[in-house]
């Protein structure tokens, strides 16, 4: 049976730790699983493993930088964890310690605490940390918020990463709401053919990635840059952009794999313009998931948009 891990990320004092620890006291959640918490950033506020329900809550506080998967396995097997929880340090990556995972762990739930009066400081100063953070879980809870207060900054730190993620926030004054703003695409996915202007790439790149069965079927055009995929010698290529999420250092190619019989006499790194019927199957590059697979239907040499890199 996988091991179910819930995880919590965001900066110190955002809220985490209050969280968890209202969660766990709560029986629907703790019904009595064997639940190892791991602790990767003590701030002012501890747990008060007398208050759960159930004494069935097992604390541990390990260093996020060097843990390992033999330690963490080790933990899973003294304590019989049935679950995992994890209260993450804000200023580690989470993809890092996700590959030390043991085999058998899967991630459930990925839930970012953020301080609404700190959060855009931090996304100024140390982006790549709030991308990180932002980019993999499934809801962001914006505290601290003041009431009647303005939340469109904060809406639009969240979808500018995660178009998918759920928005909660919660007032300095008790009361809380989901985020209902609806973010209409900069292009028709409607259309006899969906056409992508140059800037739009990143975004209809996550879009169509995040949601290929939305896209089988249709017809997309759009400009870029001619890459070859190791696995595939023949008949297949990835057009494609550079991406920067958040800054230089991270910038990285986003490409989509592409059937067409003369791929081989494409020239790498040219620009092409491709119209391609898009499909939703399974490709290496997915891991085992569905992901967009395009079907050419005219491939065509291009110029270099005037930004050749793209962001979302």
């Amino acid at each position: 049976m996988p091991i179910p891990v819930y995880v919590f990320t965001g900066f110190l004092d955002a809220g985490k730790t209050k969280f968890i620890q209202e969660t766990l006291e709560d029986p629907r959640f703790n019904a009595g699983e064997r639940t190892l918490l791991l602790v990767f950033e003590e701030g002012e506020e501890e747990y008060d493993l007398s208050a759960f329900p159930k004494k069935n809550v097992y604390q541990e506080v390990l260093d996020q930088d060097t843990v390992t998967t033999q330690q963490l396995l080790a933990l899973q097997k003294k304590y019989k964890a049935q679950r995992v929880v994890a209260e993450l340090n804000g200023m580690k990556l989470v993809g890092d310690l996700y590959r030390r995972f043991p085999e058998g762990w899967a991630v459930a739930q990925e839930v970012m605490f953020a301080d609404a009066s700190t959060i855009l400081q931090y996304n100024a100063n140390m982006r790549n940390l709030v991308v990180d953070k932002l980019s993999g879980c499934e809801m962001v809870v914006f505290n601290r918020v003041a009431p009647g207060g303005d939340t469109m900054p904060l809406h639009k730190l969240a979808r500018a990463v995660n178009r998918r993620v759920d928005i909660l926030y919660e007032s300095t004054d008790g009361r809380s709401a989901y985020d209902d703003v609806q973010d209409p695409l900069p292009f028709d996915v409607n259309a006899p053919v969906i056409e992508i202007h140059d800037p739009d790439y990143g975004l209809w790149y996550r879009d169509v990635s995040e949601e290929p069965e939305k896209y089988a079927g249709k017809t997309v055009r759009f400009k870029g840059q001619v890459a070859r995929l190791r696995r595939d010698r023949e008949g297949i290529f990835a057009p494609g952009r550079f991406v920067m999420t958040c800054c230089v250092e991270d910038i990285q190619f986003c490409g989509i794999p592409c059937k067409y019989p003369e791929a081989s006499k494409l020239k790498a790194r040219s620009w092409v313009t491709v119209t391609a019927k898009i499909s939703a199957e399974k490709h290496s590059l997915y891991k085992g998931e569905l992901g967009p697979i395009l079907t050419a239907l005219s491939v065509e040499p291009a110029q270099p948009p005037q930004e050749e890199v793209v962001t979302f």
